[in-house]
């Protein structure tokens, strides 16, 4: 299978394991759903439990540089670029088809926390973190990686909430919320 072809997969994968889950989409339906036979995706990768991980690497790439891409269009300012995160998660939450967050549905459906898939999920979250404690340094915060670690507790619990229910309320009352931290760790 050329890189192409194995690309084309793995973004077929991903899609499908965001709309069916991990463990409820079997090898026979992930080859009908991506359009590739069994026997090239094991070509190509030696588990299904490796295709998950591939996937979930391509949308840690391409959700960190879409998230980035947003903040920097909606703010140039450090500080409003904090709150321009929680902009952009509004944003995503209005997209067809959001479906909550493919990096939860993996830490859930694979909680061992030493299981690769679980790893990968833990991993993108420290990855965006990470980017909000530097923008919190940016910005000046008395202590970014706190401000950020608070920050993140309230991304991942309105990605959960508007996944269910009204995510206009869930966007805004997380921007509110995120808007009283960052007055309070800047200064």
């Amino acid at each position: 299978m050329s890189t192409s072809k194995r690309d084309d997969l793995v973004q077929k994968a991903l899609q499908a394991f965001y709309r069916g889950g991990f463990h409820a989409l079997g090898m026979d339906k992930l080859a009908v759903e991506t359009g590739v036979s069994k026997t090239s995706i094991y070509n190509h990768f030696s588990s299904k439990e490796d295709l998950i991980v591939a996937t979930l690497r391509l949308r840690d790439d391409q959700f960190r540089s879409w998230l980035i891409r947003r903040v920097e269009a909606r703010a140039r300012d450090p500080r409003a670029r904090l709150l321009a995160v929680f902009d952009a998660l509004g944003e995503w939450f209005h997209e067809p088809g959001f479906k909550s967050c493919l990096f939860i549905k993996a830490s859930s459906e694979y909680q061992e926390r030493d299981h690769p898939i679980h790893s990968a999920a833990a991993e993108h979250k420290q990855l965006i973190q990470v980017y909000c404690t530097g923008l919190a340094r940016a910005a000046g915060a008395y202590d970014a990686e706190n401000l950020a670690r608070q920050l993140s507790l309230i991304i991942e619990g309105a990605i959960v909430l508007a996944h269910l229910h009204d995510p206009d309320s869930v966007a805004k009352d997380a921007y509110e919320t995120a808007q009283v931290l960052i007055d309070a760790a800047l200064p």
